[in-house]
């Protein structure tokens, strides 16, 4: 089904091609003399112009060139935070079942070579999985509540409790400080403003979602990865509640998603595939680790040097690629 469609989509393409190039070709041919001895010139001019045409919309390709991967020194990592002013990653470690609220879990410190700076550098969490960051203060998802560290002391400072929530994930901060988390087991997306968090509120459930993980604040929208597909969300009072897909098909249990540029999006999957996804939701598998069951959890991302970090769950390490 992906493939005919993909097919359906160059044809058009092409069609499109076909009716500009008619014009570009029709005004030059204009200016252009071919004897009634010449038709074979003026078709290779016609068709040269429609494969250059053609050609201008071919996706670009991508591919990840691994950098470096730690030994097998964590604990079940689940996710990577990239912390661009301090210029270090944070790793979440479950050490344990992914859902096991038994006190092991703890946060890790590494370095953006690879080298751990501290392994246990925060402990005290359950099964910590998702991160988001702002104003130095870390925040993690760990099963019912929101572990609030400060960075700076390396201490956990509060744990913000979410009721009736089971099985929190995912976390992302927009600029503005609004803190959006998953909850993969009541299939639930929750929000509040980090300064306030009496105001928890939750923004989609289950008759929206089959299985909430990756979310991403960009542009005044948020990105929700929800079983194989992407969509993005937004309310206001004017136009109410928005909650539109613009991707499809990958691996169901997607995982992380961190923006490249536009509307360009990394997506991994639990599973072992990593995704590119371009601006019009086409898709390409930039890895695939499932035939050594390699898993690729909830990735980081340095914007900047366009590097992707990945922890891989029950292998115990963090990869870097190199994303070109």
């Amino acid at each position: 089904m992906i493939a005919k469609n993909k097919n359906a989509f160059y044809l058009f393409q092409f069609w499109v091609d076909f009716s500009v190039a008619k014009e570009v070709t029709y005004n030059s041919l204009k200016t252009c003399h071919f004897s009634s001895k010449e038709p074979f010139m003026k078709k290779y001019f016609i068709f040269s112009v429609i494969a250059f045409l053609s050609l201008c919309h071919v996706q670009a390709q991508h591919k990840l060139v691994k950098l470096w991967e730690t030994d097998s020194v964590f604990k079940v990592p689940e996710s990577v935070l990239y912390d661009q002013q301090n210029n270090v990653l944070y790793v979440s470690n479950i050490d344990g079942e992914p859902w096991g609220n038994d006190g092991k879990g703890f946060i890790s410190k590494l370095s953006t070579d690879g080298k751990v700076i501290s392994k246990e550098w925060v402990k005290g969490l359950s099964a910590p999985k998702g991160m988001g960051l702002y104003q130095n203060k870390l925040y993690v998802a760990d099963l019912s509540e929101i572990v609030v560290i400060d960075i700076v002391k390396g201490v956990i400072v509060s744990k913000l409790k979410v009721t009736g929530a089971t099985g929190l994930n995912d976390i992302t901060i927009s600029a503005n400080g609004i803190l959006s988390v998953s909850d993969s087991k009541n299939k639930m997306v929750y929000t509040f403003p980090v300064d306030f968090f009496k105001k928890v509120s939750w923004i989609l459930d289950s008759t929206d979602l089959k299985g909430p993980n990756g979310l991403l604040a960009h542009n005044n929208l948020l990105y929700v990865l929800d079983a194989g597909s992407l969509y993005t969300y937004k309310s206001d009072k004017k136009t109410g509640k928005q909650f539109a897909e613009i991707a499809n098909g990958m691996e169901t249990s997607t995982d992380g998603i961190e923006n490249v540029t536009g509307n360009e999006f990394i997506v991994s999957s639990w599973s072992g595939v990593v995704y590119y996804i371009n601006a019009d939701g086409s898709k390409q598998v930039l890895l695939d680790g499932r035939e050594q069951k390699i898993n690729s959890a909830d990735i980081g991302f340095n914007h900047a040097e366009k590097i992707v970090y990945i922890p891989t769950f029950w292998k115990n390490t963090v990869a870097a690629y190199k994303l070109q």
